[in-house]
């Protein structure tokens, strides 16, 4: 089984710069995105074969989450209780696991919101350990953190910079210390430089000064069927690339 990741930054403007091709080619049993930015009826995606379920935020031509799947789920979710007004999480229900698509809100460059970001993050690991007392969960999405100095290129520059924050990464190691697994780390723990974001400042995707803040976390009791875990950096279209999880059946 074979999940994907992405945040598009604009859907709209990615689909215009490619998206589509590399949907058809991945050929994901589901396909997660995030950073939509669009509102209902904005755009018709071709996606046959998939069923689609949209988050939108209350504001125009922000945030946003997707779903696209094959398989049909025994339920979708929408929000975070009254934390989510800008369609940040999507759980979908599988037989076998919860998947959960999230835009973990971004503490802003002056921090301004980092007191929201951290009563976030809270409720999330709260929402998914209630997810994980029924059925295993995949976590998957832009969770705007890089968690340990080998996720991004500059670390001692951007100590307490939003996505690297003392705070925010305490956030992230408790969550990973309550059963949940950073399935790249897993495969890959000793892996420099293999970022999912990059400025969009000239020469700096060129030059690979980039973050890794793009996921796919799993609860403890489903890392026997993750057989591996992607980055495709080399795949273009947002300052994000798609980060991929397969899984072997059950």
């Amino acid at each position: 089984m074979k999940l994907i990741s992405w945040n598009v930054n604009g859907l709209r403007a990615c689909v215009k710069k490619g998206f589509l091709d590399y949907f058809r080619e991945a050929d994901a049993d589901i396909f997660c995105v995030q950073e939509t930015k669009l509102q209902e009826g904005q755009i018709d995606l071709p996606l046959e074969g998939y069923h689609s379920y949209w988050h939108y935020a209350e504001k125009k031509g922000y945030s946003g989450t997707a779903v696209f799947s094959k398989p049909e789920p025994l339920s979708v979710a929408y929000g975070l209780d009254e934390l989510d007004t800008e369609g940040r999480v999507i759980t979908v229900e599988y037989e076998a696991f919860y998947l959960v698509n999230a835009y973990t809100p971004n503490s802003q460059r002056d921090l301004a919101r980092l007191p929201f970001r951290l009563k976030w993050e809270k409720a999330f690991r709260h929402y998914l350990n209630q997810l994980r007392e029924k059925k295993p969960v995949v976590l998957c999405g832009d969770l705007n953190v890089a968690h340990q100095e080998i996720d991004l290129k500059n670390p001692k520059s951007n100590k307490q910079n939003s996505g690297f924050t003392e705070e925010e990464r305490a956030e992230m190691t408790a969550l990973l210390d309550g059963g949940f697994v950073d399935t790249y780390r897993h495969f890959y723990p000793d892996q420099k430089e293999a970022y999912t974001w990059w400025s969009y400042m000239p020469k700096v995707r060129e030059r690979n000064i980039g973050w890794r803040i793009d996921y796919f976390i799993v609860s403890e009791e489903l890392l026997p069927r993750v057989k591996d875990a992607h980055i495709q950096a080399e795949i273009l279209g947002s300052d994000h690339c798609p980060v991929i999880l397969e899984l072997e059946p059950e």
